[in-house]
Order: C-alpha cells, then structure tokens, then sequence
C-alpha cells in the first residue's frame, strides 16, 4: 500500500495515476471534501509580521480557488539537474485539456491589457487555462471556487482514485512521521475520533511546502531552511464600467526579464481606491516575481524576508504595470495598490538537498511529491510543473512496485 499525505496538486495526481495502477493507495486529508463553489470558505489565514499568505485546507488543496492557468515551466530548469519532466508535462497539458481560451471568453479588460501591452512593444500572449469555456459563466470567482465546476482541480483526480480503490480519509490530519532503523513505517494521525497509527513503508508528502516541511524536521530533516513564495502585488485605477472584476482572472500574461504580470481583480484593490470608484470602474494588473529563497519554516511558523533584489524586481515590474494602465486608458490619478502578499510556497525540500532526483528523502520509503521539491522560485504559476513531477514520481512508484 502507499499512503499520500494531502490531497493538493502533487497528491491528487499521485493518487489516481497508483490508484488506476491497481496499487492500494490512502489519501490523508487534513480538510474536508467540500463542494469546489464554496472552497472560498476553506481560505486559512498564514499571514503573519514578515507574510501574507492564503492557502485552502480542504480536499483538492489550493487547486480549488487556483486561477486556472496552466503554464508549462521548469523545464530547463529541472534538466540542468537532472530531471526531464518533458513527457510528463505534455501529458499533464493533455489531462487538464490545457489551451488559450476562445475569444469569446477574452473579456474587454483582458482585451485592453494585451493591446496596451503589444501597443508598447512588450510580448503578451493569451494566458494557457485548464479551465472549460462550455462551462464557464464568466464571473471573475475563479479564486474564490469556480460556483460551476468549468476548471480542473485536484478533486477531478482525486474523485478517480476513489472510484478506482483508493481510500479517502478526510478530515484526518497527520501530525507525525513513524520512522525505524531508517525507514519509514507510517503515520500518526489525528481526527475528531482521536489519534491514531496508520502503518505503511512507503510515504508520500504531499501536504504542501510548509507542513511537509514541519513533518520532516519531526523526523531529524533538516528541511524548511529555504522557503520562496513568489510575492505579488495588484496595481489598478480606474476605467469607467469596464466590469473587470467579472472577467476570467489572468487571461493574459506578459513574461517580463524579473517579473509576469497578468490582468488580475482582488478585492484588495477595491477597498484602497479613492471613494466614489466602484468595483465595476476598475482595470488592475497582478505583478509576481520569482524571489530569492530568503524564508524559513520553523516548528511551523513561516518566517520569510525579501532581499534588496526582490524589491527592485517589485519596482521594475510594477513600473511596467503602470505604463501598461495608462496605454489602456486608467485615470494615472487613480491608480492605487495592494499591500505585498505571497503565493506558490516552495522551495522547502528541494531536489539535491533534502531529496534526490527520484523525490526519495534519506528515509528508506519516505518521498516527497509537492512544491517542497521545487529548488527556485518559477516566479509564475508552478501547477502544471508540479503536477509533471509529482507524475513522474508516480511512474518511479509504479515501477518499484511492480
């Protein structure tokens, strides 16, 4: 049997790809399995002095209230050590149905971004979505749980593990790593029942950069000593009744030297613009950067700091930002921001220090199939990267097992 801790990006293609298998597998959750539409309500709140960062705790992680978009990177990146996910991402695109949507799903704002981009010599391109046009209504709630179901999330595979024999403990959180003479013999868990000992020798973490973390440095990992997070700010102003905020989130991106920036509605931006501009009179754009690996998790507190380069990466990106506004037509006067807040935690165990090349930890059975093993911040969206390595890992399963 093979156990997965969590059931987010990693652990829900992990489970599905054993599951069709026929390898028994367990999925412990620490959440519920809610309905996607309401997955905004499974926000928990990290933030802290030195972070902002939401994250979802419920069955399909933060797949729920994700974008949708699906673009391909890390590819060169993961071959420079070792590591060719190409198969995989090809198959990841075809499993998600992962293309650019049609032009009817390309609202005006998002149509004001790309033209204000190309009209000042930038490179823009319709951003690459898993997200179903026949089923998309188009009501800018793609981070808050899409209320019809038009996107791919982890609970997709997670759905087909179960209906292929996997079992789905929800609810249930893993609190501690078994380990004896250096391998792994399962978990402690914990439930509304009590505690418990699930017994297994192969482990897979999948519980997202932090709490993998924390579970390793449980066992004498000294994982957790590097964190990125890919900081992000939203910067917009006013355009009269564009009606952005109902558009689909990022449907556009433009790939900057030290920054992405993608059109993108957050109510932050709404409750900091000047009084008397409604939330239909605004265009915003979402500038990211990939920041140094200057965090920690210690004990489960995340500690994160941006160095001298992060905030001129910021800068330059949120110049850019401004510029593209101004060519779209925003009253400059207006423009206002939201205050620095982080995504895509990773980074925590990386491939070549806390794992190897087959996402195998020092701990005989013991693997690690999420964005701890990412060694850099992507600096955009990291999905379609996980879910290539997490595939990957799951053929290296298969094969051992077999």
């Amino acid at each position: 049997m093979v156990l997965i801790i969590g059931s987010g990006v990693g652990g829900s293609i992990l489970a599905q790809e054993l599951a069709l298998a026929k390898i028994p597998v367990t999925i412990v959750e620490k959440g519920s399995f809610i309905d996607v539409k309401d997955s905004g309500d499974a926000y928990n709140d990290d933030t802290n002095e030195t972070l902002d960062l939401l994250k979802t705790e419920c069955v399909g992680g933060s797949s729920v209230v994700a974008a949708g978009n699906g673009v391909r990177i890390l590819e060169d990146e993961m071959k420079e050590i070792g590591i060719d996910i190409s198969k995989e991402l090809d198959e990841v695109e075809e499993l998600l149905g992962i293309h650019q949507m049609d032009d009817s799903h390309i609202g005006v704002g998002t149509k004001k971004f790309i033209d204000a981009t190309q009209s000042l010599g930038l490179n823009v391109i319709k951003m690459p979505k898993f997200i179903r046009e026949e089923d998309c209504t188009q009501c800018g709630k793609c981070a808050w749980g899409c209320p019809v179901n038009a996107k791919w999330t982890g609970q997709d595979f997670i759905k087909i593990a179960v209906e292929n024999g996997a079992e789905l403990l929800d609810d249930h959180e893993v609190i501690d790593i078994i380990k004896e003479d250096g391998q792994v013999k399962g978990v402690k868990v914990k439930s509304k029942d009590g505690e418990k000992i699930i017994e297994d020798n192969l482990v897979i973490l999948s519980a997202g950069a932090i709490n993998s973390a924390t579970l390793l440095q449980k066992i004498g990992i000294k994982a957790g000593e590097k964190l990125f997070v890919d900081p992000f700010v939203s910067i917009g102003g006013k355009i009269d009744n564009i009606n952005y905020n109902s558009e689909v989130l990022m449907n556009a991106l433009h790939l900057g030297r030290n920054f992405v920036l993608a059109p993108h509605y957050s109510m932050f931006i709404g409750e900091n613009v000047p009084e008397g501009i409604g939330t239909g009179d605004i265009l915003s754009i979402m500038v990211k950067i990939p920041d140094d690996t200057l965090g920690r998790v210690i004990n489960g507190e995340v500690i994160k700091e941006n160095t001298t380069k992060d905030i001129r990466f910021l800068s330059e990106g949120a110049a850019t930002a401004g510029a593209i506004l101004t060519a779209a037509g925003v009253d400059p006067s207006t423009f206002t921001s939201t205050h620095l807040r982080a995504s895509h935690p990773g980074g925590t165990a990386a491939i070549g220090e806390i794992v190897d090349t087959d996402l195998k930890t020092e701990v005989e059975g013991l693997y690690v199939g999420d964005a701890s093993v990412i060694p850099k911040a992507p600096g955009a969206p990291p999905i379609i990267a996980i879910l290539a390595l997490a595939k990957r890992l799951s053929k290296h399963i298969i094969k051992e097992l077999s």
